[in-house]
């Protein structure tokens, strides 16, 4: 079983097991000793439920039955476990659900730690790279933080935008893109920048997020005046100086911005928005990312959904975590969701395909009606391309 493991992998990412605290200034930190509970795990038995029936494409709220912690915000790892696991034994399997704390840790802590920890329990003694927790090396920020909770209300908007009176019914899915899909949407982006032309080309990244962000906001039938923004949470480890190590453990992510009017992005060819994120991404560096710290400190305050801005698709995870590679001595997974936090109009999660090489799972949670809207969008969809 995975938890014969944790404990050991525990030795080195021992920061899991411990709680948030605020120190006498009132600046938070992680406690851990060993009068802690430690990490959360919990068992279940589910034999009604099915590999299948959590690997169908369209979101399943069975998924919320197998994740603890459900709707739980950051701060409350002030008396929570910033880990919880929950090993649900399925009719043909296991699910393993996990809870992380993310003021914790990112996307690449999380991967490293859940793949060290496959790795003692396929039977290495020890893992093969060892977090970096020197923190001297990067910003040291000491700010009290308002820990009101957000606005509960349930009439608040979700995301930046005022005029809705009730939060959107959203719905979740899993569109696949094979390897061929993935290099014909790179091709057609990067048609215009050939070796004459003053242009980089675009990242496969850059190019599936601004054919997701184009046929999301035609998909929602926004006015050609209204602002539409995409969102990145970018990785900082090799942006700030010194560079940290990719083992560096920690939260090290940014949200990087760009917005334009929703007719712009649509009349224009592809390269026009993905120009657009290319350049934010590549002015995030240091200088940039040291000014926004400034910023933050100045006037700190809980990330909210809304946050991310208006009318937002915004991009977490990132298809170079190799996620279907985490085997825990038992074969490689079946399928890997996100869960139900962390969701709202627009949030786009990137996972590795399960086939592997260059295939992208595309993980989107949208208002119902866009995503009955974006099904349908045969351009989108790449219908000759999908696995």
């Amino acid at each position: 079983m995975p938890t014969d493991g944790l404990g050991v992998v525990l030795e080195e990412f021992y920061q899991l097991a411990g709680r948030l605290a605020k120190d006498e200034e009132g600046v938070f930190r992680v406690d851990y000793d060993d009068e802690m509970d430690g990490v959360e795990v919990m068992e279940a038995t589910a034999e009604g439920i099915e590999i299948a029936d959590l690997t169908v494409e369209d979101g399943t709220g069975t998924l919320k039955e197998l994740i603890p912690y459900n709707g739980i915000l950051n701060l409350e790892g002030l008396h929570r476990p910033l880990l919880a696991v929950q090993l649900t034994k399925l009719k043909d399997g296991l699910a393993m659900g996990c809870a992380f704390n993310h003021a914790i840790l990112d996307g690449t802590s999380t991967w490293h730690f859940m793949s060290s920890w496959a790795q003692i329990c396929s039977g290495s003694p020890s893992i093969s790279v060892p977090p970096f927790l020197d923190r001297t090396k990067v910003r040291s920020t000491r700010v009290k933080l308002d820990l009101s909770l957000p606005n509960s209300d349930p009439l608040a908007p979700s995301n930046g935008d005022a005029k809705p009176v009730s939060q959107p019914q959203l719905r979740e899915k899993i569109f696949r893109f094979s390897e061929e899909a993935i290099d014909k949407i790179k091709s057609t982006v990067n048609s215009k920048t050939q070796s004459g032309d003053a242009l980089k080309p675009f990242s496969t990244f850059q190019s599936l997020s601004v054919h997701i962000w184009r046929h999301v906001t035609r998909a929602r039938e926004l006015k050609p005046e209204d602002y539409t923004v995409f969102t990145v949470f970018a990785d900082c480890r090799k942006r700030v100086d010194p560079p940290m190590p990719e083992s560096y453990f920690g939260n090290l992510i940014q949200a990087i911005f760009t917005v334009t009017a929703a007719g712009l992005l649509s009349v224009n060819p592809p390269e026009f928005g993905a120009s657009m994120i290319q350049k934010a991404i590549d002015m995030h560096n240091a200088k940039a990312i040291e000014e926004r710290n400034k910023e933050w400190e100045s006037s700190p305050k809980i990330f909210e959904f809304k946050d991310a801005g208006v009318n937002c698709v915004a991009v977490g995870s990132s298809p170079r975590f190799k996620v279907y590679e985490m085997d825990f001595g038992w074969g490689k997974p079946e399928g890997v969701r996100s869960g139900s936090n962390n969701r709202f109009d627009g949030m786009v999660y990137l996972y590795q395909g399960k086939g592997g090489g260059r295939s992208i799972d595309v993980e989107i949670s949208l208002e119902a009606g866009t995503m009955e809207r974006l099904e349908k969008d045969k351009e989108f969809l790449m219908d000759h391309y999908l696995v």
